[in-house]
C-alpha cells in the first residue's frame, strides 16, 4: 500500500481532504524513510511545469514576432510594387528594386530563423549550451547572412542615391537595372561567404542559453579563430553603417544646397523624388544603427573579454548579448515601415500639419508646391 501511494495517485474528484491525507500517508510510509527525497519528488513536477510555461511563453513571443514581421514585410512590399508601377519610367525604379530586395530579404530573414527557433522550443531536444550540430550551424549562419545582407543593401542604396543626387548624368549612364541585379547578387554572395566561414573552421556557431537559438561563440571557450570571425562580422557591419551615414549626409546636404540656390517659381519634380528617397534612406540607416550597432559592438567586446580571460560574470554578459539579438531582430520588422510611412503623400501631410501648428505663412509655400504638390501631378502624367 505504501509503495502504491508513494508513486502517486491522481486526485480525480477534487477532494482536498483526500489529497491531503494521501500526501501525509505517502510522507510517513515512504520506503526510503527520508523526507528529503519526498521533497525532491514533489518539487520535480513543479520544475517541469515551470519549464513548460517558459516554453509556452517563448513560443508565443516568437510567433507574435514572426506574425508582425510577415505582415509588415508584405504590406511594405505591396507599397513598393505600387510605387514601382507608378514611377517605372523615372530613375526611381533602381532605388525601388533595391528597396524591394531589402524587404524580401528581411521577410525571409525573419521567417526562416523564427521557424527554426520555434522548432527548437517545441522539440526540447537541443544539444547543451556551448555545443553545436547541423541545425545550429544553419540557424547561426542564417542570422549572420541575413544580418549582413540588410546592412550591405542599406549601404548600397545610400551610395546609389548619393551618386544620383551629386552626379546625375554619371548615375544615368552607369546605373541600370541589370547592374543593380548584379550588385544584389554580389551582396548576397558576399554575405553567404562570410556566413559559411565556420564551415572552414574560421569561427563557430554554438547553442546559446537556453539552448533554443544559435549564434557566434563569444561567451566561453573562445579561440583566435572566433575572435577573427566576430571582428570580421562586426567590422563589415559597422563599416556598412558608416558608409551609409556618409553617403546620406552628402545627399542631404546636396539637396539642401540645391534648394537654397533654386530660382523661385521653377519646378523640378525629380527633386521631390530625391527628397523622398533620401528621407527613406535616413530612416533605414537610423533603424540599422539602433537595431544592429548594439549587437555588433557587444559581440566584439564579449569575444575579446572571453579570449583574454577578463570576463567575470557570464550570466550578465549573456543577458547583454540577448538584448542585442532581440534589437537586431526588430530591424526586419521596422524596415518595411520606413517605406510605408515615409512616402510623399505621408510626408506632405506631416509637412502641412507642422505648418498649420507652427503658423507658417506663405513664405514656405514654394517648398510645399515644388516638393510635393507638383511631384504628385507630374507623377500621374508618367
Amino acid at each position: 500500500m505504501a509503495r502504491r501511494l508513494s508513486r502517486g495517485t491522481p486526485c480525480r474528484h477534487g477532494l482536498l481532504t483526500r489529497c491531503s491525507s494521501l500526501a501525509l500517508i505517502t510522507y510517513l510510509f515512504n520506503e526510503s524513510g527520508g523526507p528529503a527525497q519526498d521533497t525532491e519528488a514533489m518539487e520535480e513536477p513543479q520544475g517541469n511545469v515551470s519549464l513548460h510555461q517558459s516554453t509556452i511563453r517563448g513560443v508565443i513571443t516568437v510567433v507574435f514576432s514572426m506574425t508582425l514581421g510577415i505582415v509588415s514585410n508584405i504590406v511594405g512590399l505591396f507599397v513598393l510594387i505600387d510605387a514601382y508601377l507608378q514611377q517605372r519610367r523615372r530613375s526611381k525604379p533602381t532605388f525601388l528594386l533595391f528597396a524591394a530586395s531589402l524587404v524580401v530579404t528581411d521577410f525571409f530573414g525573419h521567417v526562416i530563423p523564427g521557424a527554426l527557433v520555434i522548432r527548437l522550443y517545441l522539440s526540447g531536444s537541443a544539444d547543451p549550451v556551448g555545443t553545436s550540430d547541423g541545425m545550429c550551424q544553419f540557424l547561426g549562419g542564417c542570422m549572420v547572412f541575413f544580418g549582413l545582407c540588410s546592412l550591405f543593401m542599406g549601404c548600397a542604396m545610400a551610395a546609389e542615391r548619393c551618386l544620383g543626387v551629386t552626379r546625375p548624368l554619371l548615375h544615368a549612364s552607369l546605373v541600370t537595372t541589370t547592374r543593380i541585379k548584379v550588385c544584389l547578387a554580389g551582396i548576397w554572395l558576399a554575405a553567404l561567404c562570410v556566413a559559411l566561414l565556420p564551415c572552414f573552421h574560421l569561427g563557430s556557431y554554438t547553442y546559446q542559453e537556453p539552448a533554443t537559438w544559435c549564434f557566434i561563440k563569444v561567451l566561453s571557450d573562445t579561440e583566435a579563430a572566433d575572435v577573427a570571425f566576430v571582428a570580421l562580422f562586426s567590422g563589415l557591419g559597422l563599416a556598412a553603417v558608416v558608409v551609409a551615414l556618409v553617403c546620406n549626409t552628402v545627399s542631404g546636404l546636396t539637396l539642401v544646397l540645391a534648394r537654397m540656390r533654386r530660382i523661385p517659381g521653377s519646378h523640378h519634380s525629380t527633386n521631390s523624388h530625391d527628397i523622398e528617397m533620401v528621407v527613406q534612406l535616413v530612416g533605414v540607416m537610423a533603424t540599422s544603427c539602433i537595431c544592429w550597432c548594439p549587437l555588433l559592438i557587444i559581440g566584439l567586446m564579449l569575444v575579446i573579454q572571453s579570449y583574454t580571460g577578463s570576463m567575470t560574470e557570464v550570466q550578465s554578459h549573456y543577458k547583454l548579448l540577448m538584448t542585442g539579438v532581440r534589437l537586431a531582430a526588430w530591424n526586419q520588422i521596422l524596415d518595411p515601415w520606413v517605406y510605408i510611412l515615409l512616402r510623399r503623400t505621408v510626408l506632405r501631410k506631416i509637412y502641412l500639419f507642422i505648418k498649420c501648428r507652427l503658423g507658417w505663412g506663405t513664405t514656405t509655400s514654394h517648398w510645399e508646391t515644388s516638393s510635393f504638390a507638383s511631384s504628385d501631378k507630374n507623377g500621374t502624367q508618367v
